[in-house]
């Protein structure tokens, strides 16, 4: 009979959830994502009663004004709010909230490019759209993988 020595097996500590933070580049990316993607809906959906940005109501396509009751103006009153629920959405369901802001980019986009003018705003929002996809998939990849 043979015996052999086996060297003892290290043990492997759990990470604690700081230190998770500190070196998971998809954990970091989750967050980044999750902060941008809820401040950027409800700073530009308060924008929207505030006007301090920009006019608003210029983005509007007229086609669309023409389809919905009320002014442009009033209209981007309900936009604001609309996006103010999206970042908060965002911020306490990332799963459902990164498809929702997708979403509503995708409306965004279609709104502009009714417009004409603004492509260049355009590509930015789809830039914003793929963003809002990842985060979807980075939090349902995060709620596998915690449990929670």
């Amino acid at each position: 009979m043979t015996i052999t020595a086996t060297a003892p097996q290290p043990t492997v500590a759990r990470a604690t959830p700081t230190a998770r933070a500190l070196q998971d580049p998809a954990l970091q990316a989750f967050w980044l994502l999750r902060i941008g993607l809820t401040m950027a809906p409800i700073l530009f959906g308060l924008d929207k009663f505030a006007h301090v940005l920009t006019n608003w109501d210029r983005y509007i396509a007229p086609e669309i004004v023409h389809w919905l009751p009320g002014t442009a103006h009033q209209l981007m009153y309900v936009v604001g709010a609309i996006e103010i629920v999206a970042g908060l959405v965002v911020a306490f369901a990332p799963r459902f909230g990164g498809y929702l802001v997708a979403g509503w980019l995708a409306g965004i986009i279609v709104n502009l490019l009714m417009l004409g003018g603004y492509y260049d705003i355009a590509l930015r929002d789809f830039g914003l759209l793929l963003a809002a996809l990842t985060l979807a998939r980075l939090a349902t990849y995060e709620h596998d993988t915690r449990g929670a």
